[in-house]
């Protein structure tokens, strides 16, 4: 059986004032917690988005690049969750990490300092070498978009 810590990558962590480091809850969580970095409580409204801060600057290796997900507790409780989800963060990147959230319950949501609020997933990246051609190849499915392949 392969070790979480075996599998794992060096990723540079840049904190400012008040952050913290992403944190796995359990040995085998594929997401590491991002924490709210306020100066006072946020409240999201109804309906309404926010770009919260992580206080988070990261250096990944090349070929990687991390994701943003939402956390499913605050996404089946309070209708919280991360739009662009999940966000991409290139390798080059050097900017904070921050959290777009969006309330989409009826009743206001209020976002404390320290808080989670999203999950970190690291992942490996594919790139792609695009060539043109007159023909693609025939499938059972086809051109069938959205809701062909049935319930």
């Amino acid at each position: 059986m392969v070790k979480p810590e075996d599998r794992a990558i060096e990723v540079l962590i840049a904190l400012s004032e008040g952050a913290r480091i992403p944190q796995y809850a359990t040995d085998n969580a594929a997401g590491a917690d991002l924490h709210a970095v306020l100066q006072k409580p946020l409240v999201l409204e109804p309906l309404s988005r926010a770009l919260i801060s992580t206080g988070l600057r990261i250096a990944l290796p090349s070929g990687y690049e991390a994701q943003i997900r939402p956390r499913s507790g605050w996404a089946y409780r309070h209708g919280v969750t991360c739009l662009n989800a999940p966000g991409t963060i290139d390798s080059d990147y050097r900017g904070e990490i921050k959290v777009i959230l969006i309330n989409l319950s009826d009743k206001p949501f209020v976002i404390e300092n320290g808080d989670r609020i999203a999950q970190l997933v690291i992942a490996p990246v594919v790139r792609a070498d695009f060539s043109i051609s007159s023909h693609l190849d025939d499938t059972t499915r086809g051109a069938g978009g959205f809701g062909s392949t049935g319930r």
